[in-house]
């Protein structure tokens, strides 16, 4: 099957994303190119340590090349000052310098506190991702989104710093849980809501397929979602404009997420799949795009045995009002205005600048009345 090769054309700073079989088994020799020096730091979580630090140390020692890691608690709670602070303090303990590379290995929590630590050390480090997820590889570890949250909200303390190299093993998806797997799928679909109604097609098709561990059908959902990425973010670095489209389902999963308690009674793929969901169902109560489009979204999520529904989601939430309140606190909001991805139907996204707070209200009201 091989290796796919993503470019992300960002001039001096572009880089390579790479997606294939065996890239941890190999990758020594992909990061060996950009090392002044033969060391690099790693800083991953005790789960990925525990199933592949060992297989990425060999790779490196084959290699000639010395690796320290470092180990952080799994979890989004992990994505906070605490381990920030402890990371940094680690590498410049490592004496690592702005010539070194460090290496984020593991999913969006560490690929994205990493890229930060690299971010703000000695101004600027340069890092590889190495990404274990399904959701990390379509998303998180390409395009140079770095942050942690803080108790005000999520993502809303961090920098754009892009790695140098970006190395997606589609062998390593194999030992994901399958609620893992499926809370990754909810970024590949939403590549498939806002840009590309012919891969939604594929994904009604084969997405079953995949979750079951077909190899080829992964590499390409991965391939696809990354190309699609690196398009948008290639046109849009910072978000000015087009970028904000891959917020599609964002604005309400980071209010649910907040609400709790970014724990594991929600996963922040599977509160995009349900932020998609409610997104549609917007769009259509503002007259946006036909009754179809929600229907059969929600029809694909459910199919795939997802969360779909805030009643999908286990304890309390709080009401209407406080939802709302919390999507207020998101970053998307600009001068105090709500501001939606929405869709004119499938592949159809847009930015809606000032969505009417009374309607999004009402439909939060209705989710809620429906976990009774």
């Amino acid at each position: 099957m091989g290796v796919n090769v993503v470019n992300v054309a960002l001039g001096s700073r572009s880089y390579e994303v790479r997606i294939g079989q065996g890239l941890i088994a190999s990758a020594g020799q992909h990061i060996a190119p950009l090392l002044r020096r033969r060391k690099v730091a790693v800083i991953t979580d005790d789960t990925v340590a525990a199933r592949h630090l060992m297989d990425l140390a060999k790779a490196f020692e084959t290699e000639g090349i010395t690796m320290t890691a470092l180990t952080i608690p799994p979890g989004e709670s992990s994505k906070g000052w605490e381990q920030f602070a402890r990371s940094v303090e680690w590498l410049l303990e490592q004496k690592i310098e702005r010539r070194d590379v460090v290496v984020a290995f593991g999913g969006g929590v560490v690929g994205d506190l990493v890229g930060f630590a690299a971010a703000v050390l000695r101004r600027g480090v340069r890092f590889v991702q190495i990404p274990t997820t399904l959701l990390s590889q379509v998303d998180s570890s390409v395009g140079g989104k770095t942050g942690i949250n803080t108790p005000q909200g999520k993502n809303l303390v961090g920098a754009f710093h892009q790695p140098s190299l970006v190395l997606a093993d589609i062998d390593v998806l194999a030992t994901l849980p399958s609620r893992d797997f499926l809370a990754g799928y909810g970024e590949v679909v939403k590549y498939g809501l806002l840009g590309d109604a012919a891969f939604y097609d594929w994904l009604e098709i084969n997405a079953p397929g995949m979750a079951k561990g077909d190899i080829a059908l992964r590499q390409y959902a991965v391939h696809r979602s990354v190309e699609m990425k690196a398009g948008i973010v290639s046109r849009d670095e910072t978000e000015e404009g087009e970028r904000a489209l891959l917020n599609l389902g964002h604005t309400f999963c980071h209010a649910l997420e907040k609400a709790t308690g970014y724990s594991d009674r929600l996963l922040h793929g599977e509160g995009v799949a349900i932020g998609c969901a409610l997104a549609f169902e917007l769009s259509q109560r503002l007259g946006l795009c036909s009754q179809e489009a929600p229907s059969r979204v929600r029809a694909h999520l459910r199919a795939m045995g997802m969360k779909v529904d805030l009643a999908d989601i286990q304890g309390d939430l709080p009401g209407s009002e406080a939802l709302l309140a919390l999507m207020g606190q998101d970053k998307k909001v600009i001068d105090g205005k709500l501001r939606f991805i929405l869709a004119h139907g499938i592949g159809e996204a847009f930015v809606a600048e000032d969505v009417p707070p009374d309607l999004v209200r009402g439909l939060l009201s209705e989710a809620l009345a429906n976990r009774r």
